[in-house]
């Protein structure tokens, strides 16, 4: 029987990932901030599941984990989704410092407490949920593109970091495009919009299969492969203006 860890399991993509977990027959270490929504999802399969409250931008937080990994019994896979994400063409400072406190300091501070455990335990995958946004920077969300950018990147060096030191550690990044979550308050102005439930089928595939890399679905796969294409001085002149 496998056990994830999944934190930011009380909504979106995180929830239906740990739903599929469990249909699956896999234990799973659910957290996330909001506490009732963590006893519901415990209550679907209280022999599976167990939770654990965690602030990814509190400090405390690594040592939360350990004790949700202890309490789990061993984690074979972390999967990172907690995450924001807002359009800030005003370019807030306090919209974009809590975009960067979320994505990157505490995406830093998860993922490597999970790299450790694993350097430190024979390995495992570590699987996070990033976004087709880390491909080019997006004018309307900044913060947002530039700190998927930013975990596309980290994951990459951890991977590189895990083969110099043989720790057995893998990796799996998974980009969606744009889903129907609480991310994307008004989904009438988001093109080729997902379910939940559809991107968690998919990555649970993905992380199943071992799959280093997986951009959901086919039609952003090709819409990346289009992005890339674009040079820089176009790309400055294109009003993209909806996040993924």
């Amino acid at each position: 029987m496998k056990r994830i860890v999944i934190m930011g399991a009380t909504s979106g993509i995180g929830l239906e990932t740990a739903k599929r977990c469990i249909a699956a027959g896999w234990r799973v270490g659910a957290a996330g901030r909001r506490t009732e929504e963590l006893e519901r999802l415990r209550a679907l399969a209280p022999q599976q599941v167990v939770t654990e409250p965690i602030d990814i931008t509190d400090e405390t937080a690594p040592a939360a984990l350990g004790r949700l990994i202890e309490r789990l019994g061993g984690m074979e896979i972390y999967l990172h989704v907690s995450g924001v994400g807002s359009q800030n063409p005003q370019l807030d400072p306090a919209v974009e410092l809590h975009t960067v406190r979320t994505n990157v300091e505490g995406f830093v501070r998860m993922t490597t407490a999970a790299y450790n455990h694993f350097a430190a335990h024979g390995g495992g995958r570590l699987a996070v949920v990033s976004s087709i946004a880390g491909t080019r920077g997006l004018g309307a969300a900044a913060a947002y593109s530039a700190s998927k950018r930013f975990q596309n990147t980290y994951i990459d060096a951890l991977a590189q970091l895990a083969r110099m030191e043989g720790t057995n550690v893998r990796f799996t990044d998974i980009r969606p495009g744009f889903v129907a979550t609480a991310l994307l308050k008004d989904g009438r102005h988001y093109p080729l919009l997902m379910r939940p439930e559809r991107v968690a089928e998919a990555l649970f595939r993905a992380v199943a299969r071992g799959k280093r890399r997986a951009v959901i679905d086919r039609r952003y796969a090709l819409l990346v492969w289009l992005w890339r294409l674009i040079p820089q001085v176009l790309w400055e002149r294109l009003p993209i203006r909806n996040t993924a």
